[in-house]
Parts: structure tokens; C-alpha cells; sequence
């Protein structure tokens, strides 16, 4: 697939990951139409003691939408999709490549039914990045996106080239996004406890972490994706390499009383677990205690 000389590129969601994209084709000179549920008059991303402001406004009505766009960044949560839906019907037509920047490895499977037509490009975004309380994003660490091998990989190339967000294409995007998955999932514990990154510091909880992304591999393989032994252990390392008082987004919305993209984390595994008949003991009791965590009752 060709990237125009001049493409119009659109975001949908100025969160922290929508903000960092937003600012990264903004500093290179590529203003992307930014759309939410909240009008703001610009977005500001802060970063080793700089800041990037991207221009607003965040649009706010998708009926005010004229003509379709080459390229739709979705950075909107799992849990906020069929929310979004009015913004992919206005921005996207057969030609526009929907780039979903989402956890989890559903993203193609969730976000095509509201583009039909819409060619859909799944991504491994690797950077932290969080909401500040004044609503400016912090951002601690260099972008990267990791994107499949497939012709569509081409037009998100070339959008982001030369700005501060590097693009990997992945020949086997399986496994890259199966290894962040067990990133994701076990940093459900971190909500259950009500604790940041230093709880991985206990010898408990990094024993339970082992013995979970363990049983998380097991079911990455069953998909297809090809990862080492190591793996779970380098995953504890680096949790347990993180500032103690480092987040992640489950926490935060967990703590603001937000719905939990526990299903795409969590229940994943469980899911395909059972499909390919792999016992998962401790997503049986994970998964229910952070699906009662954000959907209740009581």
C-alpha cells in the first residue's frame, strides 16, 4: 500500500498514547485531526524536562467530520471501542488504514467490525507514558511501535518517519505481541494488591508472578507465538527494575474507578487456555477477581 505524498492522518483518543503520537507528527511538521469526548484546546506532552504543545482543537462531534483520511490512529481502550464507533464511520472508508494502538492481541479481531472495508493494522506500542493531573501526558522513555509485516505496515512507516516515534516491522508479530501480553497480564497483580511496580520486590509476589506468566506462556505457545524459557523471569526483572513507585495503566484505572481492559489482559489467557484444553489455575482466580474489580456488583 502507497502512502500519499501529503496523507491525512487522524487520531482518535488523546489519552497518554494518543497525545505522544499526536505531538510526535506534530513536532515533524504532520498535524493529525485529533478526536474525543472531551474539547481541549491543545495537548501538551512533557518529556526530559521539555514540552511538546499540539494545537487543538480536539474535535468533539463526528457529524462535523468532511471527507475520509488515509490514516486513523485508534488510541482509545478496549473498553471505549464501541464508543468510538461514530468516529471510525465518519474517518475511515475502504482506503484508510486503521492503525489500533490497544493492548492485547484482539485488536484486528475487536476494532474491524465497526471499520468493515477498512484495512486494520494491529501494533505493539512500548513506551510509558501517563496522564498528569493538570492533563498534560508525561512521557518516560523513547516511543516505539512494533507493527506486522503486511503491505498496510508501509503506511504507518512512512507517517512517523522522522519523528520521534520509531516504527519496527515485525515479521513474526505474534510473538512480539504475545511477550507484551504477559507484560499486561501480570501487571493485574499490581490492582489486585492496590500496590505500584515495588511490590515485585517481595519474594511472594515475584514467586506468583513466575508461576503465572509461566502459565501464560504456555498458552502464547499453544497461539503460535515462539518465546524462550527466560522469558517469564526477564519480565519479573524488569518489573522489579522499574521505580517502586511506578504505575501502569490497569492501576490507574482501577484507582479512578474506571472499567478494567481485564478481558483482553487477563482473560485472554484464560480463554484460549481452555480452547486448547491448558490448564490455567491462576487465571481462574485472577481474572474473576479484576472482572468483579471493574464491573462489579456491589
Amino acid at each position: 500500500m502507497t502512502m500519499p505524498e501529503h496523507p491525512t492522518i487522524a487520531l482518535i483518543g488523546p489519552g497518554a498514547i494518543g497525545t505522544t503520537i499526536a505531538a510526535a507528527l506534530h513536532e515533524a511538521g504532520r498535524r493529525p485531526t485529533i478526536c474525543g469526548r472531551s474539547a481541549q484546546e491543545s495537548l501538551t506532552l512533557r518529556f526530559d524536562g521539555e514540552d511538546i504543545v499540539v494545537p487543538g482543537p480536539v474535535r468533539t462531534d463526528p457529524t462535523g467530520i468532511e471527507g475520509r483520511f488515509d490514516l486513523v490512529f485508534v488510541a482509545v481502550k478496549s473498553t471505549q471501542i464501541e464508543k468510538a464507533a461514530p468516529w471510525l464511520s465518519a474517518l475511515c472508508d475502504a482506503r484508510t488504514v486503521v492503525c489500533v494502538l490497544q493492548n492485547g492481541v484482539e485488536q484486528k479481531a475487536r476494532v474491524a467490525p465497526y471499520v468493515p472495508g477498512s484495512p486494520v493494522l494491529p501494533s505493539v506500542v512500548w513506551f510509558p507514558a501517563q496522564r498528569e493531573p493538570d492533563s498534560s501526558v508525561r512521557l518516560r522513555g523513547k516511543p516505539r511501535l512494533t507493527v506486522p509485516d503486511t503491505p498496510m505496515a508501509g503506511t504507518v512507516v512512512a507517517a512517523l518517519q522522522g519523528t520521534r516515534c520509531s516504527v519496527d516491522v515485525a515479521a513474526d508479530f505474534t510473538s512480539v505481541a504475545w511477550k507484551k501480553l504477559l507484560q499486561n497480564a501480570v501487571a493485574g497483580l499490581m490492582v489486585l494488591t492496590g500496590r505500584r511496580a515495588g511490590i515485585f520486590s517481595r519474594t511472594d509476589i515475584a514467586g506468583l508472578s513466575l508461576a503465572y506468566l509461566r502459565e501464560c506462556l504456555a498458552v502464547a505457545r499453544a497461539e503460535g507465538a515462539v518465546l524462550g524459557d527466560e522469558v517469564p523471569q526477564e519480565i519479573v526483572d524488569k518489573f522489579q527494575g522499574f521505580p517502586p513507585a511506578m504505575g501502569t495503566s490497569i492501576l490507574a484505572d482501577r484507582q479512578a474507578g474506571r472499567p478494567l481492559e481485564w478481558d483482553i489482559r487477563n482473560g485472554v489467557v484464560r480463554r484460549y487456555g481452555r480452547s486448547h484444553g491448558i490448564p490455567t489455575p491462576i487465571s481462574d482466580l485472577v481474572v474473576p477477581l479484576l472482572a468483579a474489580a471493574s464491573d462489579g456488583p456491589g
